[in-house]
Formats: C-alpha cells, sequence, structure tokens
C-alpha cells in the first residue's frame, strides 16, 4: 500500500505555521463586551439567551479541557518543530477559555469569577455527547502519556483532537454561530472573539492534517488503519454532543440555524480533512461514515438516531422507529467485516415485540432485509430494547446470553465470530 499526500497539505509546514501563529496573536482580556451585555439583557429573547447560553459552556467546557491535554502530545511529537508548534497551541486554547470566562462572567453574569467557578456554573448545561467525547480526550492523553513513542496511538490521538473535535465538531458550529450572529446583528464582542478562535483552530487543523499525513506516508496500511479505529470508537460519542436538551429546537432555532445544518457542516469539514490527509475513503473497507452519501444526510442519519435513542444514552429511547430501525441495519451491513465468515452467512434476529430482520453477509454484496430468511445460519432471539442496547454499545451480548435474554440458535460457530463480524 502506497501513500500519495495531496500537494496541498504538502505546502503546508510546521515553520509557517508557528510564523502565523506569532502573526495571529490576540488579546481575549481586551475585547469589549459592552454591547454584548446590551444585547444579553435588553435585545435577546428568553429563547435565544437559553440557545446562547447552552451551545456557549459547551465550547467553554471543550476548550477547557483541550487546554489541559496537550502537554502529553507535545512529548510524543517526532519532530523539534511540531513540538515547538503545538506549545503555541496550547497558549491558543488557554487563550480560548479566558475568552469563554470573561464572557460568561461580564455579560451572563454566571460564574464567581474564576475559571473553575464559571465552568462548575455551567456545568448542567453538558450533554451525555460531551462528557462521553472530552472524557475520551482525557483518557487519550493519559494513553499518549505512557506511550509517548507510540506513532499509531499518536496518529489515533491527533485524529481524535485535531480532525473530530477541532476539525468536525468546533470549526462547524464557530461558523454557524459567528454567521448567524452576525445576521441577527447580537453580540459584537463575542463574534469578534469566536473570529479569532476560528482562526486559531483553522491552523490547529492545518497542523493535524499535516501530522498525519507525514505519518501516513512513513507508514500507509497502519496509520490508516488507526484512523480508522479512532473513528470507530469515537464516532458514537462525537455524534451526541450537540444533543438539544428535551429536543427542543428554539435552542438552534432562535439563533436562526438548524441542528442538520450544524452537523451537515461537521460532516462536510471531517471528509474534506481526512482526504487532505490523502486517506482514498471509498477503498477503505468497513468506513465508518457512508461516504457515498451526501454531507446533509450522513448528519440527518446520525440525528435520527440520536433522537430516537439507538445512539447514546438510552433516556431518548420510546421503542422500534421505522426510520432509525433501517439505518441500524444499514449500517452493520456496511461495516460487517466479510472475512470473519463464510459468504453466504446468515444471521437473523427473531425480536420477541418486532417484526425479524436478516443480514446475508457476501463479500462486495452484504445486504440487510425486513423479514425472515429461508435458512439463517444463526438466529438471535431477543427483545428489541435490548438489542438497541447492544448496537449502541449499552449492553453486552455475553451477559444478555447468561441472563438469557438473547438466546442463540443455530451455528453457534458464528456466535463466537460476531465480535469479529461486527467490531
Amino acid at each position: 500500500m502506497s501513500a500519495t499526500i495531496p500537494a496541498a497539505t504538502e505546502q503546508i509546514t510546521y515553520p509557517d505555521l508557528y510564523a502565523r501563529w506569532e502573526r495571529g496573536n490576540w488579546r481575549a482580556t481586551e475585547i469589549d463586551f459592552g454591547q454584548d451585555r446590551i444585547d444579553w439583557h435588553e435585545r435577546m429573547t428568553p429563547q435565544q439567551r437559553k440557545g446562547a447560553l447552552w451551545i456557549f459552556s459547551l465550547f467553554f467546557h471543550g476548550e477547557d479541557t483541550v487546554a489541559d491535554t496537550l502537554g502529553p502530545y507535545v512529548d510524543a511529537a517526532p519532530l523539534e518543530e511540531q513540538k515547538e508548534f503545538i506549545t503555541t497551541q496550547q497558549v491558543d486554547e488557554t487563550r480560548h477559555t479566558v475568552f469563554f470566562k470573561r464572557f460568561f462572567e461580564e455579560v451572563v453574569g454566571v460564574g464567581d469569577g474564576t475559571v473553575g467557578g464559571t465552568l462548575k456554573a455551567t456545568l448542567p448545561e453538558l450533554t451525555w455527547g460531551h462528557r462521553q467525547t472530552f472524557g475520551h480526550l482525557e483518557q487519550m492523553a493519559e494513553r499518549l502519556r505512557r506511550n509517548p513513542h507510540d506513532k499509531h496511538l499518536l496518529a489515533r490521538a491527533v485524529t481524535l483532537y485535531h480532525i473530530m473535535i477541532e476539525g468536525g465538531l468546533a470549526q462547524s458550529g464557530q461558523h454557524i454561530l459567528e454567521t448567524k450572529l452576525e445576521e441577527l446583528d447580537l453580540l459584537p464582542g463575542f463574534r469578534e472573539g469566536m473570529r479569532n478562535v476560528a482562526l486559531d483552530e483553522q491552523r490547529h487543523i492545518a497542523f493535524g492534517v499535516r501530522l498525519l499525513a507525514d505519518l501516513y506516508r512513513e507508514d500507509p496500511a497502519g496509520i490508516q488503519e488507526a484512523i480508522v479505529e479512532e473513528f470507530r470508537e469515537t464516532l458514537p460519542k462525537t455524534t451526541c454532543v450537540a444533543e438539544i436538551p428535551g429536543w427542543d429546537e428554539t435552542y438552534t432555532t432562535s439563533l436562526g440555524y438548524t441542528l442538520e445544518e450544524l452537523y451537515e457542516e461537521g460532516a462536510r469539514a471531517q471528509e474534506a480533512r481526512l482526504r487532505a490527509i490523502g486517506l482514498q475513503l471509498e477503498e477503505i473497507p468497513r468506513f465508518p461514515l457512508p461516504i457515498d452519501l451526501p454531507p446533509r444526510e450522513r448528519g440527518v442519519r446520525g440525528i435520527t438516531l440520536m433522537k430516537s435513542g439507538y445512539l447514546g444514552p438510552r433516556h431518548n429511547y420510546r421503542g422500534p422507529d421505522e426510520v432509525s430501525t433501517e439505518i441500524l441495519f444499514d449500517q452493520l451491513r456496511r461495516t460487517a467485516n466479510t472475512a470473519a465468515v463464510r459468504p453466504g452467512t446468515t444471521v437473523q434476529w427473531d425480536f420477541t415485540d418486532h417484526e425479524p430482520w436478516h443480514l446475508v453477509i457476501a463479500d462486495g454484496a452484504t445486504r440487510a432485509e425486513r423479514g425472515a430468511a429461508p435458512n439463517p445460519t444463526l438466529r438471535l432471539e431477543t427483545s428489541f430494547a435490548d438489542w438497541v442496547d447492544v448496537a449502541a454499545g449499552r449492553a453486552e451480548p455475553a451477559r444478555l446470553i447468561l441472563r438469557r435474554r438473547l438466546r442463540p440458535r443455530g451455528d453457534l460457530r458464528v456466535l463466537v465470530k460476531l465480535p469479529r463480524l461486527f467490531g
């Protein structure tokens, strides 16, 4: 396997990224929030304040966490020029934290004047997905601290930090917020700071893309697998970061955007970064993103699974949802490891409270279909809710088997291979 790095990525250099940091320095302590205070208390509606408090809190806690987790990345970077740039990124993330803390204290009026107090005051705004994603980032940093010379682990860490969090979550939100607040003519100080934050993030993302491209050139197969594995593990968490409280759409629509727009932007940005590394996404078996679908549709699929409780925390689950079920089994079809079982192997789910589904595994032609198969190789009898919990990572199949809530029938050799088949 060979690697071809796009020409635009080749033009990114670490010394230039450092020079851009020097030229782009700004002062979070000098942004004028005078008009922002007037807008917040006199011009914004209660719905707008509610939505802004929620999404600004997600950013604030995210910035604070990433600032705290960059140290191991410095030690793990192979080149001195890379280490030098990462230290500038840590300064940037700290400055972003100060910016958000100032906004919350001076405009919203929350916190006790300290970063810790303001974080505590805004903690209730965090979502399950946010806690899971940034908790995973903290764990990744600790793993990297213990294994600074593991380049595959470094690739996973940079994928998580620079591609998924900064390149997928942060930049999409920054762009939409800056654009919509400008259209509403609200919070000019916040918009100024957000523009500066976004410029910093662009440098960070460019650095992550170049570092991953360099690692990919050295070890195409190994680094590609590391990147893909990180997406497989983390995508269910990052998809749920923007779970709107109570699914009250005014959290977003009051500020002029929809969750679908936000997720579409994120899907488009992530794909662009992965291609900039040099990955040929269409040629990667079992790639966790349905890359053949448009970014809008990919985003809508994630939102649909989250809303129905097929992804993320169980509190959203209200029973079988037809659209979500089709997406779930289509995703199983797409990500099934066909090398794990013999071609033609058929796994059937006999749900005790829902119609059956089955999956026929064939290299290049795996298909998922409603109803019963003529002669399934393996049958899994369970409740639909239990299987959704398994698919969402909320339940372990082995425990369900021990409790007789999952009853396998047929070729039990296939049962043993299910973890490899579905990852």
